[in-house]
């Protein structure tokens, strides 16, 4: 059987307040790096001025890299600017956001297996934590 050299992949469009990511949405980002849940593959920062401009920063230049890893693909990254311009489309004036591609390293392994034996993802999909915790919390 050929493992996998990269799990399933997943591109991320997440808002914020300000015109950057806080502290502790970093730290929750290089937790799961540390943890080796996700790898990071690609990181993008979008903003849309006032009057309506999209302004796009790579990662790599940030100052500092915004400390975090390197990203596992180096300067390749997985989203181009025309995914990045399509998924910030609906960003409203004066906000921000980041384009994240996070391979999720915890399922490498199973998609390894799940193709030598023959199997394939037929659908899949996202449900937001939002939504779930939504609906549990109305059940109760």
């Amino acid at each position: 059987m050929e493992e996998y050299t990269y799990g399933p992949v997943e591109l991320l469009l997440i808002s914020f307040d300000g015109d950057r990511p806080g502290p502790a949405l970093r730290q929750a980002l290089l937790d799961l790096i540390e943890e080796r849940t996700i790898t990071l593959l690609d990181l993008i920062f979008v903003n849309r001025t006032a009057a309506g401009e999209l302004q796009i920063v790579e990662m790599e230049d940030l100052p500092d890299k915004a400390q975090l890893p390197d990203l596992d693909l180096g300067e390749l990254g997985l989203a181009g600017i025309d995914d990045v311009e399509e998924l910030a489309a609906e960003l409203a004036p004066g906000t921000s956001a980041a384009v994240l591609v996070v391979e999720l390293t915890w399922a490498r392994h199973f998609a390894s297996v799940l193709a030598a034996s023959g199997g394939a993802v037929l659908h899949q999909e996202r449900i937001p934590a939002a939504a779930v915790n939504a609906v549990l919390e109305a059940a109760r």
